[in-house]
């Protein structure tokens, strides 16, 4: 990815933003996908799925390091991220069943 250089904090406020709306609806769609696995799934554990969340969270550290970022600050955040999405997915997995 390209960073431009910036001529005002005003300009470097404005690539922020448009970036930070293109992480949102990144999120969003992660989060559609997640939604999605619960239909392939049998049991609350499946979803759990500690090897796939260490095989993820690993990748994003690696990823993380190949662009300079903290892997520390992604590891934190993908944690979050992820521990929220196991919970839609579970909810998701309960309404499924009770239908």
């Amino acid at each position: 990815m390209k960073i431009e250089e910036c001529h005002s904090l005003e300009e470097v406020r404005n690539h922020i933003d448009r970036l930070d709306d293109q992480i949102v609806e990144i999120i969003a769609a992660r989060n559609g996908y997640v939604k999605q696995a619960a239909n392939f799934k049998h049991s609350i554990e499946e979803i759990k799925a500690n090897e796939r969340m260490e095989a993820v969270m690993d990748r994003v550290r690696s990823r993380a390091m190949e662009f300079g970022v903290s892997p520390n600050l992604l590891t934190k955040l993908y944690t979050i991220m992820i521990d929220e999405m196991v919970e839609a997915e579970i909810s998701e997995f309960r309404n499924a069943k009770s239908l």
